[in-house]
């Protein structure tokens, strides 16, 4: 509920919607029952924000406790900034429309490491220090979660405390503890030195970090008792785990307005440039039955007419058959489409596409992620072009004719014929289409060929590899522009100044701390719009800062070399990850997790696909 004076400023902002709270299935509570309240924080505009799908499970988690209310907060957009400055007002929550800065616990969700400077934009806006280091009490703890965390190392001066994994079970268990601190007036020192004895904290200010004279890191040194590594917390039974039967319903278009539901949780395949595909094994299911309950339930409370069935990788549910019967028991009467995001073109059933076809047709989408069979066995990505071409007859036959291919440029060992081989397999889908005699006459084809830039993530195969110069990705999309001989084809390509920036974070150390906090000064804030971004303001803070970025995105990285974020500890081992390296550049495929067992380490955990193949 926003106060008066807020309310005032947005006659003058685009998507006043974004700020004034009350949504649909919104929650708000008593303050005088509360103890604890959370700040949940996504740095980032709020149609981006409210449809990501953790925030709405962790939401609804954490108001189940009755001493705690958890409040949404999303990054304003520049004009709203603007006028909040101008008033003099602070960031607020839009259930209370209280001050950031009112709040015990304030947790931003890290997805990606363009957002680092709205968290220090988000901050400065309540009027909370930026830097751990100067908030010393125990109120206005920062925490983080997020797949950025398995090297948080860029912004480790900035945040108390992180987690590692999935946070249902341990994000409550941290505000269980700060509970019983607060109550008992432990200090903050006090409450994280307990806090790091919890699987999948890591607090780090904890840890002591020495380099070498030639920058590289010498060693990670735990203090006040924290372990050596920290391990990452995870849900072995999903479908005992927490679920929402509400979504919040904005009141304006968000990028993904509908109902969302989780399938499973991991991936089978290995593709090894894929970061979430290693972050979040072993692989785990819930059955037909919670699923399709757990859908239905949403789309009731919602009243949304779409529901997507959201994981890695759809297509590789075992039960999708069972589950879509299940489901257009009800979907079909009540008028109500499915949709598979994240289909694999091996993964592309007829039975599956007849299914979601009875309620809504749209347009395909599949990841090749290369151009051609030889840099797809080098990425492990275990589809063949064969694969690709009887997927997309199929789909042209079921009256599809818009196809999206999504690839990256700059993979390990690319050469500009593999860099062609992107236009061509465009062309042979094109091909394909008038071909095929069962296409819907008078309609042409759409071939869109995306191509990002790859970015060496931690806890992958290619966590040593270097990133292409932004000479050489320029090369690459250029050449690929010329290689296009239809005007049936669309291609596109992201901006490698942003990926460049991305690369730095991602494979980053403590030492970008000043850099980030003197970017932030500078004006730095929204880097993922274009409206924000500015390339050359990045690269006079890095000079300005003695930062080399070259020394953290385009330099290979030996095995021998200590990583920055070495004390994470996600389960899947070293060794296996050297190993996988040494067999990409022996252009040699591994196995999905149901074919075999490659031994990375994430039996560990004592559940999942791991111990469903053995038993």
């Amino acid at each position: 509920m926003i106060n008066q004076e807020t309310e005032a400023l947005l006659s003058r902002v685009q998507k006043p919607g974004r700020y004034v709270g009350g949504e649909l299935n919104s929650i708000v509570k008593d303050k005088k029952d509360i103890e604890v309240r959370f700040a949940f924080c996504f740095p980032d505009t709020y149609e981006v924000g409210m449809s990501h799908l953790g925030m709405k499970i962790l939401y609804s988690q954490l108001n189940t406790r009755d001493y705690l209310w958890c409040e949404r907060v999303f990054a304003p957009w520049l004009d709203m900034e603007a006028e909040l400055r101008n008033a003099g007002l602070p960031l607020y929550a839009l259930e209370s429309g209280d001050s950031v800065g009112d709040f015990d616990i304030i947790g931003f969700t890290l997805q990606y490491e363009l957002c680092y400077t709205n968290v220090l934009n988000m901050l400065e806006l309540a009027g909370v220090p930026l830097l751990s280091r100067e908030r010393t009490g125990l109120k206005n703890l920062v925490v983080a979660g997020g797949p950025c965390v398995c090297n948080a190392e860029p912004i480790a001066d900035l945040i108390d405390l992180f987690f590692l994994g999935e946070g249902e079970e341990v994000d409550l268990e941290v505000c269980d503890l700060y509970r019983e601190c607060k109550k008992s007036g432990a200090t903050k020192e006090e409450f994280l030195t307990r806090a790091a004895q919890i699987q999948g904290v890591y607090v780090p200010a904890f840890y002591n970090i020495a380099y070498h004279d030639d920058g590289t890191v010498k060693s990670i040194t735990p203090t006040h008792g924290a372990p050596a590594r920290v391990k990452k917390r995870l849900m072995l039974n999903m479908d005992a785990s927490f679920y929402p039967d509400k979504f919040v319903v904005p009141y304006i278009d968000i990028v993904h307005d509908r109902a969302v539901e989780e399938v499973f949780r991991g991936c089978i395949r290995g593709c090894r440039f894929c970061q979430a595909g290693f972050l979040y094994r072993p692989v785990r299911e819930k059955s037909p039955k919670v699923v399709d309950r757990q859908c239905h339930d949403l789309c009731e409370s919602t009243g949304y007419d779409e529901v997507s069935l959201s994981s890695l990788s759809t297509s590789d549910y075992t039960q999708i058959n069972p589950l879509l019967d299940r489901m257009l028991l009800w979907s079909k009467p009540e008028k109500t489409s499915i949709s598979l995001p994240s289909l694999r073109v091996d993964g592309f059933q007829p039975q599956v596409m007849d299914k979601i076809k009875t309620v809504r047709r749209s347009g395909l989408t599949f990841a090749p992620e290369a151009g051609t069979q030889r840099l797809r066995d080098v990425i492990n990505k275990n589809v063949t072009e064969e694969e690709l071409m009887k997927t997309v007859k199929t789909a042209f036959s079921g009256g599809w004719s818009t196809i999206k291919l999504y690839f990256m440029l700059g993979l390990p060992t690319e050469t500009m014929e593999d860099v062609e081989g992107i236009a061509q397999l465009g062309q042979e889908v094109v091909d394909a289409y008038y071909a095929n005699p069962e296409r819907r006459k008078g309609k042409g084809v759409k071939v869109t060929v995306s191509a990002s830039a790859f970015i060496p993530k931690p806890h992958t195969p290619f966590q040593w590899e270097p990133q292409d110069t932004m000479e050489q990705m320029k090369e690459k999309q250029m050449h690929m522009l010329h290689s296009v001989k239809s005007h049936k084809i669309n291609p596109m390509w992201h901006d490698a100044s942003t990926s460049l920036i991305e690369a730095v974070f991602a494979r980053g150390d403590r030492r970008l701390g000043p850099a980030l906090l003197e970017a932030h000064r500078r004006g730095c804030k929204m880097d993922g719009w274009e409206d924000g971004f500015s390339f050359e303001r990045w690269l006079q803070v890095f000079h300005d800062c003695g930062i080399d970025p070259a020394f953290y995105a385009n330099r290979r990285r030996s095995f021998d070399e200590v990583l920055p974020w070495d004390h994470m500890d996600y389960g899947i081992s070293k060794a296996f990850l050297i190993e996988e390296c040494k067999r990409a550049y022996a252009v040699k495929t591994t196995p999905n997790c149901r074919q075999a067992c490659s031994n990375c380490g994430a039996a560990q955990f004592g559940g999942g696909i791991c111990y469903e193949k053995r038993h």
